[in-house]
């Protein structure tokens, strides 16, 4: 049985993701229900980060914050969890390390350390194994009380393999690099499970309320022009292509599908021509070089100022926000407001309220 959630107050969003022309441009962040926020690390407590991701009611209380401090300035909420669920549904030990980051104690070391054949063997419990994050999202959802829509997300199958090879974050993808160039046909084949599990993953996270998605490519940018085509861009595209057929099958209306795939600037064109309604842009894409690449597809872009810019000056900001906002055409068609990746731990509430409210000024009607 479908949920009842009250009716969506504002849909400026969902509508500018649908290419429509709009009144202003919709704005977020990604990570905005994070540390920057003084309020997340009183609601967190000493609870693990993984614990958080695993309680609706943490998760729930975490996503609302930005929601409520910003409240008139935000245009959507993105639902409080981690990339790394799916590595953990799929069989994998991640754990969150203080000032570290996620930790992988035991990664996958070639395709005969028997763990591989583990993951690759295993029948993904997707709907049992990532129930807490259905529950957060119909808890949000009606915590929201139709206030702004709701996004849900997961980790492209390039940036989960990633993890689950290098075993957290890396500066030389070294053992990345020798899988998918020693072993390719192990990278790929585990390649195309994980986008399998990714489908069905966003296709219930829509069916608990997501009414938008994005698919964070984080680590696209450690891989050259050609190597993107082969172990990256196949498994995207088979999310945006079987997304949609998944949810007509569950009887489910469809939803506005973003791809961000994080420096990889050289495939934008390709990125457009992907099957997705929106096209993340990070702050290494000048937006109007952006426009022109897209052309007259009916592609949205999200992005894509510098977070580095929230530690700086207010007149460094408005300047920022000015270019963004000529770049991509004034904000009436076409581009959601975010910055080029998530926001910092270090950035100031207030400099990033100011940041929206520059949007809202110098874009709106």
């Amino acid at each position: 049985m479908a949920h009842q959630f009250e009716p969506l107050q504002n849909d400026l969003i969902i509508r500018t993701a649908w290419g429509q022309k709009v009144e202003r441009p919709p704005m977020w962040v990604m990570r905005q229900a994070g540390r920057y926020l003084p309020e997340y690390h009183e609601a967190k407590g000493k609870h693990d980060f993984f614990d958080c991701c695993r309680s609706p009611e943490i998760a729930s209380t975490l996503t609302l914050q930005p929601i409520e401090r910003f409240a008139g300035l935000v245009d959507a909420a993105i639902i409080f969890s981690d990339i790394l669920v799916i590595p953990q549904a799929m069989g994998m030990a991640v754990e969150m390390v203080d000032k570290v980051g996620p930790h992988f104690p035991n990664p996958l070391k070639d395709p005969e350390d028997g763990q591989y054949g583990k993951v690759m063997n295993k029948k993904v419990d997707v709907a049992g194994e990532l129930d807490y994050v259905y529950k957060a999202i119909t808890l949000t959802r009606h915590k929201l009380k139709g206030r702004v829509p709701l996004f849900g997300f997961c980790g492209a199958p390039w940036t989960l393999l990633c993890y689950m090879v290098e075993g957290g974050g890396s500066k030389m993808f070294a053992k990345i690099k020798t899988w998918i160039y020693k072993y390719p046909k192990a990278s790929k084949d585990l390649l195309q499970k994980i986008a399998e599990v990714c489908v069905e993953y966003l296709a219930l996270q829509v069916k608990a309320g997501a009414q938008l998605v994005q698919v964070f490519d984080s680590w696209a940018g450690e891989l050259s022009p050609s190597s993107f085509k082969a172990f990256s861009l196949p498994y995207l595209a088979y999310i945006s292509k079987n997304l949609p057929k998944r949810l007509k099958e569950m009887d489910l209306d469809p939803v506005p599908m973003v791809v961000f795939a994080k420096g990889a600037w050289y495939a934008l064109d390709s990125l457009c021509d992907l099957g997705y309604q929106v096209v993340g842009l990070d702050w290494l894409q000048d937006p109007a070089e952006a426009v022109k690449i897209r052309g007259n597809r009916p592609i949205v872009f999200q992005g894509n100022a510098d977070p580095g810019v929230l530690y700086g000056s207010r007149e460094a900001i408005t300047v920022v926000v000015k270019d963004m906002v000529q770049g991509f055409g004034g904000g009436k068609q076409g581009w959601i407001a975010n910055l080029g990746h998530g926001i910092t731990p270090g950035v100031k509430p207030d400099d990033l309220k100011f940041y929206f409210e520059e949007i809202h000024r110098l874009a709106g009607s």
